[in-house]
């Protein structure tokens, strides 16, 4: 499969990125398209088509791998996030995983998509080859952070849920999709994603 990048990146331009779009976002975008025609694992492009969503979504369109919150250094996430849960900001988290552990290291949210927790880098260095453990930041790495989510997507490595579950012939369930990476957060946002980025890769 090959998909036509110029007609592609025409058909995102205006109705998700405002009529412009920065190198760094046509690199990402182009990244994930790569790696979508070179892997052979399905020709459905509402798969890919809700790659390019979730990514849009977690990185805040910018299309690149991001920590959490948007930090541009560790240190600077770790504060924040401690900020937050020390404000009661952040209920649903028991426990503040992004505190460095015993080696140094932190587990805080990385990549196109946001993995966190040691267990998760740990599934997805199994699952991708690449040592997530030994360096969580690679999970910063453009071409590993690409593998991170279009393997954990398309295997179910982040909540069970797979792409195959929610798109099929004669089903598409972009809402529902949302599971595969958090609940119904935002599903009908990013469902909304996912149908133009379809529309532009000609659905």
């Amino acid at each position: 499969m090959v998909i036509d990048r110029k007609g592609f990146f025409d058909g995102v331009r205006g109705p998700l990125y405002g009529g412009r779009l920065a190198r760094a976002q046509v690199a990402g975008m182009t990244a994930l398209i790569d790696r979508f025609e070179a892997g052979g694992e399905t020709e459905d492009r509402r798969f890919l088509a809700y790659m390019l969503a979730t990514a849009h979504h977690e990185t805040g369109a910018r299309m690149q791998p991001v920590r959490e919150t948007f930090a541009a250094s560790d240190d600077t996430a770790i504060a924040r996030l401690d900020r937050a849960f020390a404000e009661g900001r952040l209920p649903q988290v028991s426990a503040p995983y992004w505190r460095r552990d015993a080696d140094g290291r932190t587990w805080l949210g990385r990549g196109l998509v946001q993995i966190t927790h040691r267990r998760n880098y740990e599934r997805l260095s199994s699952l991708i080859g690449v040592d997530l453990v030994q360096r969580p930041e690679r999970a910063m790495e453009m071409a590993v952070s690409v593998e991170i989510l279009v393997v954990g997507m398309l295997r179910g490595a982040f909540t069970g849920r797979r792409l195959a579950d929610c798109f099929s012939p004669g089903r598409a369930d972009w809402i529902g999709a949302r599971r595969i990476i958090n609940g119904l957060d935002r599903a009908e946002r990013v469902a909304g994603y996912g149908r133009a980025f379809f529309a532009a890769l000609g659905g």
